[in-house]
């Protein structure tokens, strides 16, 4: 593990000088003592052809299981992230051909937004000069009033917000733009998230995400039961079973794994497999930052990619990349296509950040 002020890298070196980089989510900040402490031990000295069955015996060992969701699946992914690059790197391909077969080359994107404690009209205007920026052709709105961006513990957003920007919306953009919504599980109550689903319904949004919390595995089917549009979900869910439950018991449509969240690239993609082998989309939900570049990767393998993947924009951090501009053209983004991620950071960057010792 290597740190720079807030900034962690994961480097990786096989017994022969082979070396692979990986750049860390800004959640490691108050996590890499679970990194060195717990996690890094398990990969040392090991042979990286045998990640797939270390990721999971890393779960164990320990019982680092009871870290659960984060706390884990942060630490567990960086490490994973790194192993790839320095094995595509080896191998000469990119991260997608590691882990599966390349069914996507370029991917559409939509334009993830935010801004629910704002009122409607200021709410619509930051929304579209989301999406006239990036360019993306669909976006994704908020709906409910999970209040996570303030202190005050009882703060609610503005009265009638949800029924009133969900029309609105669809008159901004007109018939033809996908358009989705995400509750971020702010719903108590079924009957509640699925009055709001019948008027995402009503306006043609193409699906609704985390209508309830993402744990209620029940309360997610007995909303998806009662709709016509898809219900999508994920994003905070760490059990592999769980999302087999609700596969099985068609309690999602689409399956939104986050890469960094669940443990990396490779558990994801068993979940997108299992919603393949039901019929099901898999649009994995993206953390932002340079998150964006493992999930062109990762969705560069998926036989069942949705329509648009997240997109929440770019990474700041000083990289170069031969194969791909890594910006959006006509709505999509090109995988890059040189060994490991396929993208290559700054030396000088890398050289300003030290080796954290046991914590």
């Amino acid at each position: 593990m290597l740190r720079f002020g807030k900034s962690f890298l994961c480097r990786v070196r096989s017994t022969d000088g082979a070396e692979g980089i990986s750049v860390a989510h800004n959640t490691m900040s108050i996590l890499y003592p679970i990194f060195v402490n717990r996690l890094q031990g398990v990969f040392v000295s090991q042979d990286a052809r045998r990640l797939d069955e270390l990721l999971d015996k890393a779960l164990v060992y320990a019982l680092n299981f009871r870290l659960g969701g984060l706390g884990i699946g942060i630490p567990l992914a960086t490490i994973e992230f790194a192993i790839l690059d320095m094995m595509g790197r080896i191998a000469g391909k990119p991260v997608g051909q590691l882990i599966g077969e390349i069914h996507n080359t370029h991917i559409p994107v939509y334009q993830a937004t935010e801004w629910r404690e704002k009122p409607v009209e200021e709410s619509v205007a930051l929304i579209k000069a989301a999406v006239e920026k990036s360019q993306a052709q669909a976006v994704k709105i908020k709906v409910g009033a999970l209040m996570f961006m303030t202190k005050d513990l009882d703060a609610r957003g503005p009265e009638g917000r949800t029924e009133a920007i969900i029309p609105r919306i669809r008159e901004t953009f007109g018939d033809e733009m996908a358009l989705y919504a995400d509750a971020n599980g702010y719903y108590k109550d079924v009957n509640e998230a699925i009055r709001v689903g019948k008027l995402l319904e009503e306006y043609k949004f193409s699906y609704f995400e985390e209508p309830v919390f993402f744990d209620w595995l029940d309360g997610t089917k007995a909303v998806a039961d009662e709709l016509s549009i898809p219900v999508a979900g994920g994003e905070q869910q760490h059990s592999i079973h769980a999302f087999r439950w609700l596969l099985a018991n068609d309690g999602l449509d689409i399956v939104q794994p986050d890469h960094y969240y669940f443990g990396g690239l490779i558990r994801s993609l068993k979940v997108a497999r299992m919603a393949d082998a039901m019929g099901k989309k898999c649009i994995p939900h993206l953390s932002g930052g340079f998150g964006f570049i493992y999930m062109l990767h990762l969705v560069s393998a998926m036989p069942n990619a949705g329509p648009h993947i997240e997109f929440k924009g770019y990474t700041d951090l000083p990289i170069e990349c031969k194969t791909s501009s890594l910006r959006l053209k006509n709505g999509q983004i090109k995988v890059p296509t040189g060994p490991g991620i396929g993208v290559d950071i700054d030396p000088d960057y890398i050289k300003k950040h030290r080796v954290v010792k046991d914590v």
